[in-house]
């Protein structure tokens, strides 16, 4: 999760400013004796450091890496700071720090999911290697290199580009095995459609270096669609640069505050927008515990300037700014130069930000933020994997779950498509859906008109149409697809 400055030159300022402060309370007399006893100190200690390391080097029974003993000093310098998003990058390490923050590494191009019982594909990235091999969204990943996965597979699919991987792969009940040859994949930073009668979505996985010119693209590309609302997803988008986030934010207001910073002095700075220009229409933002760093900078704007509601769950509360700052080895120092709050002046670190619209379960906060958006005419339709809206792909699935002939969906998807909250009475156990207007129905466990398995509870859809009949609804047993639609 990361909130980056693309220059060390803020941090310069601050130490810069430090100086002249110290200068300015010493006599003029004696200025100079003072700069020669300061070096004098400095030069005391780093000399400590340096006798350490001889007699280490020189007198360990065991034989020291003089590297080895570098790096080791360098990294518990930075571990004294209590600061977990403070790190030293050698070379190496700082290329590929830089990958990971503009979506860039080697693999095989699929989102996973990890279930108690299984992992599956999510998503296939459009002209991956996955794709290119035939791997499908919903397929379900059995072993990798001819080992059974558990919960802590996949990593394996990463490796050298060039290099192959074997996946035994279950879909539809049928088992089959597919090569895949990793390459060098850079993740879209922005992705956009436009749903229903005019609703656009805009999703941001990354605040890359040229996320705000992919962010700029694709509101073009929606406005020219004929964009009337505005459904902006910021869930496990984990931040990235600063200044993509405020020059996206810059798309949003001609003008205001984005956030207030502040150094070592505790003087608070507003960081403003100037020159940018109003969204002129609704907007909805999506975020989760996942929501980190630049994005929570980017939500806090658009809640604070009452240009958005925020629907899903609590952000993950990172409101601090690291700058990187290149070393003469040619290694970086990411290091925590700043906090920023909220327009409103809110520091939420290790707090998060609230919605103003609490909802949990990904298809459930889809349904709901593109409700609020507007879109009236909903079909939901996949399976236990995957997800589409009006035919559009999404990260999310239904929550099928087919016993015996009763066709059963998930609670929380159900009670989204007909604007309601759902809660689960322990005592009675039972799934309550509560309307806007306060009326309750409720399916008990006893009745089989309701599941709970792994912390999640589902509706039996029979029972759930007879007492929310503006739901429809279809289950295609061929290919194990459910569809549900309201109007």
């Amino acid at each position: 999760m990361y909130e980056l400055m693309k220059s060390a030159k803020i941090l310069t300022a601050a130490l810069s400013g430090c100086l002249a402060l110290s200068i300015a309370w010493a006599p003029a007399a004696s200025a100079a004796d003072a700069a020669a006893s300061t070096e004098a100190v400095q030069s005391s200690k780093t000399d400590i450091i340096n006798e350490i390391m001889e007699y280490l080097e020189y007198y360990n029974v065991e034989g020291i890496d003089q590297d080895t003993l570098i790096r080791g000093a360098i990294d518990g310098m930075v571990s004294t700071l209590d600061d977990p998003y403070s790190q030293y990058f050698d070379q190496a390490e700082a290329a590929d720090f830089g990958h990971a923050v503009d979506l860039e590494y080697v693999g095989i191009g699929v989102r996973l999911v990890y279930t108690p019982k299984e992992l599956y594909i999510e998503e296939v990235m459009s002209g991956s290697p996955a794709e290119k091999a035939g791997l499908k969204r919903g397929d379900i990943i059995l072993k990798i290199n001819g080992v059974r996965v558990d919960d802590t597979a996949g990593d394996e699919l990463a490796g050298a580009s060039g290099t192959k991987v074997s996946l035994l792969i279950q879909r539809n009940g049928v088992s089959k095995s597919y090569s895949v040859t990793r390459s060098e994949i850079t993740t879209t930073s922005v992705t956009s459609t436009i749903i229903g009668s005019k609703v656009a979505y805009i999703a941001i996985n990354g605040f890359t270096q040229t996320a705000d010119e992919e962010f700029s693209t694709a509101l073009d590309k929606m406005r020219a669609a004929g964009m009337k609302s505005l459904v902006l997803d910021l869930r496990d988008n984990t931040g990235g640069y600063m200044d993509s986030a405020q020059n996206i934010a810059a798309k949003f207001m001609d003008a205001g505050i984005m956030m207030y910073t502040s150094d070592q002095s505790g003087v608070l700075t507003p960081v403003t927008i100037t020159n940018g220009s109003k969204i002129g229409v609704p907007v909805v933002v999506l975020t989760n515990e996942y929501t980190a760093s630049a994005s929570e900078a980017l939500t806090g704007a658009l809640r604070d300037n009452k240009l958005a509601t925020i629907v899903g769950t609590r952000s993950y509360g990172k409101a601090r700014i690291q700058s990187l700052i290149p070393m003469s080895d040619g290694g970086e120092l990411k290091l925590t130069t700043m906090k920023y709050l909220t327009p409103s002046k809110e520091d939420f670190n290790h707090i998060g930000l609230a919605p103003d619209i609490e909802i949990k379960g990904k298809t459930a906060q889809l349904i709901t933020a593109l409700q609020i958006a507007g879109l009236t005419g909903i079909t939901a339709s996949g399976d236990n994997h995957i997800l589409d809206i009006n035919g559009a792909a999404f990260a999310g699935n239904v929550g099928l779950i087919k016993q015996g002939d009763k066709v059963y969906a998930s609670s929380r998807v159900l009670s989204a498509l007909v604007e309601s909250e759902v809660t689960w009475d322990t005592k009675n156990k039972k799934v309550l859906i509560t309307t806007g207007a306060g009326k309750s129905s409720g399916f008990t466990l006893a009745a089989k008109e309701a599941l709970y398995q792994d912390g999640e509870t589902f509706i039996e859809l029979g029972a759930f149409k007879k007492k929310f009949p503006l739901l429809t609804w279809s289950y295609n047993a061929a290919q194990n697809q459910l569809k549900l639609s309201v109007k």
